[in-house]
């Protein structure tokens, strides 16, 4: 007859086993919670509490005593009866560029719908470009924010379970845009230029004024066709630019080669305008992933920001600083 062995757990040796595989479970278990919850934002069936001034006193940690007094976007009486001064030229002012701006703006308007001007409490979501949207699911939740911002050419079409459809402005620089601002865009979308050089303004005026268009100049060729509605062209304030660039990378206004990403400059412009102020798919993946996409519909990597103009590994810690403080949350991991 064989005999059996009692059960591991009788032995005082294989109590102590379990106790230990139970203890790394347990801490296995919690920091696998106390990790995700620092890397998503969990969405709640019904809507977060949003509270008017909120996002601009949080932000005020970062940006000082900058207000929602500065206008979102230029506008022609500005240029026209009175020539406001700037101290910088494009991308973080306009010193240097206001006549080619005053025939700009006189092609182009500057008003917030009335939609969002009327909001009590503005909802807001910055979505960025990054991989981190892949299978994210999210586009339901996006579509429910009262202002949804884009960046540069990002699709919406065949991405709408992660990305949503809902499209209230999209930033862009001629380089980004589109070719054609119909298709990945609602019809009351507003199309936000980011100026970073004189260019940039006489590229839009060409294309609004059908005069002969300009080939050089440009580090990629924009669309030398764009059939955009001029009512829904604004240009976006380079103050946002400028305090971007010195409040949350430090850099220099005068002759810096860096700059803030389109994405920055969003979260920037929408913790001026909103009250409540969320973002989804901004981050990078590790340097040492050569391999890793950054961008939700291509296939291109980080190599690709090389020369780019851009400290991505400083746009990373703004970020999570203001993470940290709460002035926005994330959607996404970051």
């Amino acid at each position: 007859m064989i005999s059996k062995s009692p059960p591991l757990c009788m032995y005082p040796a294989g109590w102590k086993l379990l106790a230990m595989l139970a203890l790394v479970l347990v801490v296995m278990v919690w920091y696998s919670i106390s990790r995700e919850d620092s890397l998503y934002f969990s969405i709640p069936e019904k809507k977060e509490p949003c509270y008017q001034g909120e996002a601009e006193r949080k932000a005020s940690k970062l940006f000082g005593n900058s207000s929602r007094d500065q206008p979102i976007f230029l506008q022609l009486k500005d240029y026209f009866w009175v020539k406001t001064p700037s101290a910088y030229e494009l991308p973080f002012g306009t010193k240097g560029s206001e006549d080619l701006l005053l025939r700009v703006l006189a092609l182009t308007s500057y008003s917030i719908p009335e939609s969002i001007q009327s909001l009590k409490c503005r909802r807001c979501v910055v979505v960025g470009n990054g991989h981190r949207l892949r299978n994210s699911s999210l586009g339901e939740a996006i579509n429910k924010y009262d202002v949804v911002i884009r960046l540069n050419n990002a699709p919406v079409s065949g991405y709408e379970g992660d990305v949503g459809t809902k499209t209230t402005m999209r930033l862009f620089y001629p380089e980004s845009a589109h070719f054609n601002p119909k298709v990945e865009n609602n019809p009351d979308t507003l199309l936000v230029l980011v100026a970073f050089k004189a260019m940039d303004f006489h590229w839009i005026e060409t294309i609004l004024s059908d005069k002969k268009r300009v080939r050089k100049g440009f580090w990629k060729q924009p669309p030398l066709i764009w059939d955009a509605n001029p009512k829904q062209i604004r240009i976006l304030n380079p103050f946002f630019m400028e305090i971007a660039a010195d409040k949350l990378l430090s850099l220099p206004m005068q002759q810096s080669r860096k700059k803030p990403t389109t994405g920055l400059l969003a979260i920037t412009l929408a913790l001026h305008l909103c009250d409540l102020v969320h973002i989804a798919g901004f981050g990078y993946p590790d340097a040492f992933n050569k391999k890793q996409t950054i961008h939700y519909y291509e296939q291109i990597t980080l190599k690709s920001m090389a020369g780019s103009g851009h400290n991505v590994s400083q746009e990373a810690l703004a970020i999570k600083r203001m993470l940290e403080i709460g002035a926005v949350k994330n959607l996404t991991y970051f």
